[in-house]
């Protein structure tokens, strides 16, 4: 006949005490809650008698049902206190365990709209822009950090660095800001024909060298044509 374990809780326990052990280890997980067959490990508790405790913390309001977005199918509790971590709900592109992807296209779109308004920015540059309209709900510079990037990898903008020249001289010399790229929102495709370069029509060119005063490092208007 097998024995119980000193410390095995056993089926009779009175639910209150039972409820109390379920409680706590909830608790236990803040903001990261519990998945169902975590509570019933860790509690010690006879599976149906886990049950019966969780039934009742949900009617008493105590514990609260969340989703996880790395597994919707797991059944997870959290403390009523607590609020879903990131890691649970993936952070403000989801919503209600989905992604938001109305939101997450609204916002590519009016970045885009900016960097072609003030042709170059920052990322910084652009949330105080759209702060200061009220155009943002709730977003962090770090949010539009990320769509950013995001319209980086779908070829829509370009990441550079200002050289403090030219349509840069705001932005200050090394500061990572972005363009609209080529073809992009109006703006057309870099000019082949070589009579466009400004050094042809320079009256210095025989003076420009890499390292002197004048130089194609500082030249804002071989930068402007590169950028072009």
């Amino acid at each position: 006949m097998k024995r119980r374990r000193p410390d095995e809780p056993s089926s009779s326990q009175p639910v209150a005490d039972a409820e109390t052990v379920v409680l706590n280890l909830i608790k236990s997980r803040m903001g990261l809650g519990i998945w169902l067959a975590d509570v019933k490990k860790d509690a010690k508790l006879p599976p149906h008698v886990v049950d019966k405790c969780l039934a009742s913390l949900l009617k008493k309001n105590l514990i609260k049902p969340v989703k996880n977005i790395q597994n919707k199918s797991r059944k997870h509790f959290m403390a009523v206190e607590f609020e879903p971590s990131e890691e649970l709900t993936g952070g403000a592109w989801y919503s209600n365990g989905n992604l938001d992807k109305e939101l997450i296209s609204r916002l590519k779109e009016v970045c885009v709209k900016v960097i072609n308004k003030q042709q170059v920015s920052t990322a910084q540059g652009i949330y105080d822009f759209l702060n200061q309209r009220k155009a943002l709900s709730g977003c962090t510079s770090g949010q539009i950090s990320e769509i950013l990037k995001n319209l980086v990898l779908d070829n829509a903008i370009i990441e550079v660095k200002s050289n403090g020249l030219g349509d840069y001289h705001s932005i200050p010399i090394g500061a990572v800001c972005y363009r609209i790229a080529r073809g992009v929102a109006g703006v057309g495709p870099r000019m082949n024909n070589r009579a466009s370069i400004p050094c042809l029509a320079c009256t210095r060119m025989s003076e420009c060298t890499d390292n002197g005063i004048i130089s194609p490092k500082t030249c804002e208007y071989f930068s402007k044509w590169l950028d072009f």
